[in-house]
């Protein structure tokens, strides 16, 4: 009897999820105060503030029911009460049933969650070329005090973040010695953009793309994120969850829909 071949749609998810859980670690590691905690079925990650979207809990597995997602929560939620901070859930409801699915909201919110978005996850073999020309950028690794610095600026203003908040995750030197690497776009001098890429196995993440306020709608956030792509490796396939601001670039460059993440924050 032939071997059944393995649906691609669901390699691909898997790939896409690995990838975004090592890319969640990296608030774990990067404050120097923050801890990575494996569950049964899930994952924690503190980053040591009192700053929900960056205390993240995620499934690492598929579960069967939602009586299981209910213990899940349980567990991460009284994780996160003992040390008195707002947190975080990302669930890739592809990875339970649709009956479960469907009951998921209720059981959020009988524990004080609220959604806060719904990322698509997409994935691109191969990039579209540019819709338009594309202005000039000088696409810089996060490598010194500089890049870190403008890096965590550019976050918080594209992102809403407090400035005192983005500093102490991106700005330490250690948290880049790990598998999350920072660049940021310069035009004439000054910094418009910023971007994250994260490698695993056949996979290559897109992470933390923005372009400041006063500089977008001109193309500096697809210039720069096509000039750190120039590092994939052949045959590895983009991955990315994306905002509802990000969509439509990230669809006129070839990624298309495979799976939803739900973000849910504690009250």
């Amino acid at each position: 009897m032939a071997r059944e071949s393995p649906d691609p749609a669901a390699t691909q998810l898997l790939k896409l999820d690995r990838n975004l859980r090592v890319a969640m670690r990296f608030f774990g590691q990067a404050t120097g105060t923050g801890e990575i905690r494996p569950l049964e079925h899930a994952e924690c990650v503190f980053s040591g503030l009192d700053y929900g979207v960056f205390n993240i809990a995620f499934l690492t597995q598929a579960i069967g029911s939602s009586r299981t997602l209910a213990a899940i929560l349980d567990e991460c939620r009284n994780y996160y009460l003992k040390r008195r901070v707002r947190w975080s859930f990302w669930l890739c409801e592809d990875l339970m049933p649709s009956a479960s699915r469907r009951a998921s909201r209720d059981q959020f919110s009988a524990i004080a969650m609220r959604p806060i978005s719904q990322a698509p996850a997409m994935v691109a073999g191969n990039l579209a070329p540019p819709s338009r020309p594309l202005p000039e950028i000088e696409c810089r690794p996060v490598r010194d005090a500089a890049t870190r610095s403008a890096f965590a600026a550019l976050t918080s203003a594209c992102f809403d973040i407090p400035l005192s908040v983005s500093r102490a995750v991106y700005e330490p030197e250690s948290a880049w010695a790990g598998d999350y690497r920072g660049f940021v776009g310069f035009a004439r001098g000054y910094p418009v953009s910023m971007a994250a890429l994260v490698r695993t196995e056949g996979a290559l993440g897109v992470y933390s793309l923005g372009t400041s306020p006063e500089s977008r709608r001109r193309g500096y956030g697809e210039a720069l994120l096509r000039a750190a792509l120039a590092e994939r490796l052949p045959g590895e396939l983009l991955v990315l969850e994306s905002t509802e601001a990000g969509y439509p670039l990230y669809r006129r460059m070839g990624f298309h829909d495979i799976a939803k993440f739900t973000v849910y924050l504690a009250k």
